[in-house]
């Protein structure tokens, strides 16, 4: 514990880069959000129905860890941005699904596009080995980190080794 209030608490190695890099690209999508005129809570909700191709807002509120009045928040927004649609599902008239609009994919189009760019001249002078061995050790812990939180929404206990 501190011994007051000034004592500090840093990770190193690959945690230290890892919440770093989770901060930068943070402060990249606040940017891309305003660049937009939405919030950051909009941008993701844009973000996870355009991955999706639809959703219903039950679905979205799961995947943003949001409630169903913040996710009927954020798509009244859209829709009034003229981003998304809310479509009857084909098989519940009682539910909707949100999709994007015309405007919606545009949006994200431009998004993607931006954001690739940025990683393009963030990585810029790294060889494409580097890139390649970046882009695996990304995917093997975000598989790591994904079957943890399986595990644990389980019920299943983790290994005792497994730090």
């Amino acid at each position: 514990m501190p011994q007051n209030q000034h004592d500090r608490h840093i990770l190193t190695g690959f945690p230290n880069a890892a919440i770093h890099l989770l901060r930068a690209l943070e402060e990249e999508r606040q940017r891309l959000a305003e660049a937009h005129s939405l919030s950051t809570t909009d941008l993701r909700g844009l973000f996870r129905i355009a991955e999706s191709g639809d959703l219903t807002p039950k679905e979205l509120a799961g995947h943003l860890a949001l409630t169903g009045g913040a996710v009927t928040g954020i798509s009244r927004r859209l829709v009034a941005a003229g981003l998304l649609q809310r479509v009857t599902h084909p098989e519940d008239r009682r539910s909707v699904r949100l999709q994007l609009t015309s405007e919606g994919h545009r949006t994200i189009s431009a998004i993607h596009a931006d954001f690739i760019t940025m990683v393009a001249r963030a990585t810029h002078g790294l060889s494409q080995e580097d890139v390649k061995t970046a882009n695996d050790v990304l995917w093997r812990v975000t598989g790591a980190l994904g079957e943890r939180q399986s595990a644990l929404r389980a019920g299943r206990s983790l290994p005792a080794d497994t730090p």
